[in-house]
């Protein structure tokens, strides 16, 4: 047994010689972001040894200056004697603090607002289906002697109209005592099941009908965000946000599933998205707002399918192999304390449907948000999280099909990548003298950069001529920000670490550039097939509407100029924020919004991509910028022409 201390976090671990780095850190509960779980490919995993040694493989992410101070890579070294480990703040960048679409802004305001309008032009009632109803009963006595279940079950038959009322046993045990504690005068808290049915959820003492709440919660790949809500009139008491702790487990649904298979694989990555996220995320609300935990009564949520199958602890191994089959799509009703949630224990988990095994219940949400479903326009809705999904249609049809497009949006894949937290880089501009402008979130000082950030740069390099059509970083400019490596990799240098001082520089190499272009190419590609499918063509698109986190703060012109979206009317072209939370919302909110959602969710047709042969052509045409053929892209061709 060997001894392995953390810092700065002042932890040790005692395990076996020979253990992985990487697993050891695991075990000690230390954060580490690797996006490739483990693999060695994406370099973020990178620690400094300051104490005795390891054994370690040699890697590209590993320069020869790093490795004589100490530096190696997690998943690539094993203990082998009593050691240090300092975790750098990029390899354990903050899982808090995500900048997610809110509420609170007036453009975000508004997004909501329409979003809402669409249920109520529909004729959709906009209101709860959980009730809460003040009850004063009859205390018994030697002539009214029946059970108090049966008083109280007689009371709701004739002042509520319902002449069957079920219960859990945990509410049961709860009445014999609060009846009598409150003088016989209690509040319960129940839904509503078909015509006289009704479920009590909670019973309280006295009037608390006043009080009554509920959440909803995106359960992203990378960020999961959530809302507290006043049932009765739709506010928004608070809200929160942060990244999925199951990204120390892989930062795409291929290497989570994958790691799911092995030990206990499955579990951990449960506990991950719900104890290690949405719980804590819970409780900051109920912190922010002073609510109780036992006043929520209804949840909401919705992931892609695989996240939808981890929040379960449902097997997922199915949805990587041919045919691609899911273990559900819609899930029976699971109530909060069979998934050790943080709300009422009572309370039912609506986890919104999926249509197939790589287009999940985020997007069912999306589209109800979007109201696509309620137009005669043809609507290209994109998601760009870190799976690429896209759907097209409108009232009279629904298709959709996800893209290969992996983490690049959200950072991962990326050497300075990070997500879009306080520190990330998330615009830039580069003048003709190859010097960058960057906007950074939270006016903090530059870590890294995100999703957004990086079309910008990559668009600004293509214009500046520091990359050519390919992507690749031109030899010979007149700068100090461009080198090239002993294998001549280039990179460009966005902030030197000496300005600010960083650990390292904030940099893009040609490596991280290919893998963006093949991330854009995969949307763009995948647009096309799936309008190819219809027999149809961009000059058919009436509006185009973007969601997820990159969206936020996405120049929409930069993403055309890189050949990410079709180079049409940029005026089609609308962000439509957060839209999974803001569908969880609207069927929190409405039971005829969940209907709607369901009819969404049965009607949407999926198109599955790897075995389109359209799909590989056009993708391996778009990983140029813009793209291959530059007349489809005819604005940027202009552009292109002026600068040489």
């Amino acid at each position: 047994m060997v001894k392995v201390k953390f810092t700065p976090y002042n932890k040790e671990i005692g395990v076996l010689e020979g253990e992985n780095l990487l697993e050891t850190i695991r075990k000690a509960g230390v954060f580490i972001d690797t996006p490739c779980n483990g693999s060695g490919s994406c370099g973020k995993c990178k620690v400094k040894i300051t104490t005795g040694s390891v054994i370690s493989e040699d890697s590209r992410h590993i320069t020869e200056k790093e490795k004589q101070e100490g530096y190696v890579l997690a998943c690539q070294c094993k203990v082998k004697e009593d050691i240090v480990v300092e975790i750098p703040g990029t390899a354990s960048s903050s899982m808090h603090g995500m900048k997610i679409e809110d509420f609170s802004s007036k453009r975000e305001h508004d997004i909501f607002e329409r979003a809402k309008n669409q249920i109520l032009k529909c004729g959709m009632e906009f209101k709860t289906y959980v009730r809460k109803d003040y009850l004063e009963l009859d205390p018994p006595n030697l002539n009214d002697n029946i059970s108090d279940f049966e008083r109280l079950k007689r009371h709701i038959k004739n002042h509520l109209n319902c002449n069957n009322v079920f219960c859990r046993l945990p509410i049961l045990r709860k009445i014999p005592q609060l009846l009598r504690e409150s003088d016989f005068k209690v509040t319960i808290t129940h839904i509503p099941r078909g015509v006289g049915k009704t479920t009590i959820i909670d019973i309280e003492k006295g009037d608390t009908t006043d009080k009554i709440y509920g959440v909803a919660v995106d359960i992203g790949t990378t960020s999961v965000a959530a809302c507290l809500v006043d049932l009765y009139n739709g506010e928004l008491i608070a809200k929160a946000s942060s990244g999925n702790a199951q990204i120390k487990y892989g930062a795409d649904v291929i290497n989570r599933i994958m790691y799911s298979t092995k030990g206990n694989g499955l579990q951990e990555l449960n506990h991950a998205v719900i104890q290690e996220t949405i719980n804590p995320l819970l409780n900051k609300m109920y912190m922010d707002s002073g609510i109780r935990k036992e006043q929520v009564v209804s949840f909401v949520t919705a992931g892609n399918t695989t996240m939808s199958h981890l929040f379960l602890g449902l097997y997922s191994n199915f949805l990587r192999m041919e045919p691609y089959i899911p273990a559900f799509v819609k899930t029976p009703f699971i109530k909060a304390s069979e998934l050790n949630i943080e709300v009422n224990p009572e309370t039912f988990i609506y986890l919104i449907p999926c249509v197939a095994s790589y287009v999940g219940g985020d997007i069912t949400a999306g589209v109800l948000s979007s109201g696509m479903w309620n137009t005669e326009d043809n609507i290209l809705f994109i998601d760009l999280g870190t799976n690429g999904e896209i759907v097209f249609g409108n009232k009279e049809y629904l298709m959709t099909c996800a893209c290969s497009a992996g983490p690049a949006f959200e950072g991962g894949e990326i050497s300075c990548g990070m997500r879009a937290s306080g520190g990330a880089i998330e615009k830039v501009k580069i003048g003709s003298d190859y010097e960058p402008i960057i906007s950074v979130i939270g006016n903090e000082k530059p870590l890294g950069i995100c999703g957004s950030g990086i079309i910008d740069l990559i668009c600004s390099m293509m214009f500046a001529g520091i990359i050519d059509r390919k992507g690749k970083i031109v030899k010979n400019l007149k700068t100090n920000r461009v080198r090239f490596d002993e294998n001549e990799i280039g990179e460009y240098i966005l902030v030197f670490k000496e300005q600010y001082d960083l650990d390292r520089d904030v940099s893009i190499t040609d490596v991280d550039i290919n893998n963006f272009i093949r991330a854009k190419a995969a949307i763009y590609s995948g647009i096309t097939t799936l309008l190819n499918n219809l027999g149809m063509d961009f000059t058919m698109i009436d509006k185009i509407y973007i969601a997820g986190g990159i969206g936020n703060s996405l120049n929409i012109d930069n993403a055309v100029k890189i050949g990410m979206l079709p180079d049409i009317d940029q005026h089609k072209i609308n962000y439509i924020g957060n839209s999974s939370l803001m569908g969880c919302y609207l069927t929190l909110m409405s039971e005829d919004a969940r209907h709607k959602l369901e009819e969404i969710a049965n009607h949407m047709t999926y198109v599955e991509l790897s075995v389109d042969p359209l799909y590989m052509d056009q993708f391996v045409s778009a990983c140029f910028l813009p793209h291959t053929d530059i007349e489809k892209f005819p604005t940027v061709k202009k552009l292109l022409d002026k600068s040489l």
